[in-house]
């Protein structure tokens, strides 16, 4: 914690997030813990120049295809079917001694797939994320810093709110969350039966203990799956007193599946 600062004086608190305290009522009780040292990482971004330096060393990088079907053959290589993502949907077997299974919550169903023993008891739970995006400028520039606050009372710690300063795709921009949304896709723009798809005898009963054990986490999921669109803007009104419906925007990040066993 060295380097760390902590102050509860408004005129302090204003040079750090001067678009957090501007308009806050004076009897708000609040304080903040302040650290230079930061980073922001466009993960995006990142992904793309990977893959360009992977393909500069001679990878073949396939886009818009979808992995079907990992089988092991008897000569204990592994047998992939990929089928290409366009009208003429024609698909390909490919042969190969390794197979590096890293296709986030979708590597689920690929698993599955594949047939080793060790997949037996799993199960994912779909979540998606929201936050609330604001790209005005004027509000962009008063706020220089990310911010957390602290999760509610009986919230689980993946719920800590948030305000963040991000610069993506070379734009800069607010992202205030985070809210859970469902979707039973395994992926962002996967299939509505992913979810579905992944049930196996095997894995129903450490789902439903799941389910039992974080009851809290639970409650939260449903909370949030009600919230309407006001709740949510009242939630960023904590943070930003003189925040404005118009200049904010609420989009879904990602996808993320929770493993349950």
């Amino acid at each position: 914690f060295e380097g760390m600062k902590y102050s509860d004086d408004p005129a302090e608190m204003r040079k750090w997030c001067p678009l957090m305290m501007e308009g806050r009522d004076p009897k708000d009780k609040v304080a903040l813990t302040f650290s230079e040292e930061g980073t922001d990482v466009d993960f995006g971004a990142l992904t793309k120049d990977l893959g360009k330096a992977f393909m500069k060393l001679g990878g073949n990088l396939l886009l818009f295809h979808t992995v079907t079907g990992l089988k092991k053959e008897s000569s204990g290589k592994w047998l992939l079917t990929v089928r290409k993502n366009d009208l003429g949907a024609k698909t390909c077997q490919v042969r190969s001694r390794f197979v590096f299974c890293g296709a986030g919550g979708w590597a689920l169903l690929l698993l599955q797939k594949s047939g080793i023993p060790e997949i037996r008891g799993f199960m994912g739970f779909p979540i998606s994320g929201e936050f609330l995006v604001c790209q005005n400028p004027v509000v962009v520039d008063k706020h220089p810093a990310k911010v957390y606050g602290k999760a509610a009372i009986g919230a689980p710690p993946m719920s800590v709110p948030h305000l963040d300063k991000r610069i993506i795709g070379g734009k800069h921009m607010l992202l205030f969350g985070p809210f859970a949304g469902f979707s039973p896709r395994y992926l962002k723009t996967g299939s509505l039966l992913d979810l579905l798809k992944s049930v196996r005898l095997h894995n129903l009963i450490p789902a439903a203990a799941a389910g039992l054990q974080n009851l809290d986490l639970t409650v939260y999921l449903v909370k949030q799956l009600l919230a309407t669109d006001s709740a949510k803007f009242a939630e960023l009104k904590n943070f930003v007193p003189t925040a404005q419906p118009q200049d904010w925007l609420l989009v879904t990040a990602g996808q993320r599946v929770q493993i349950m066993k």
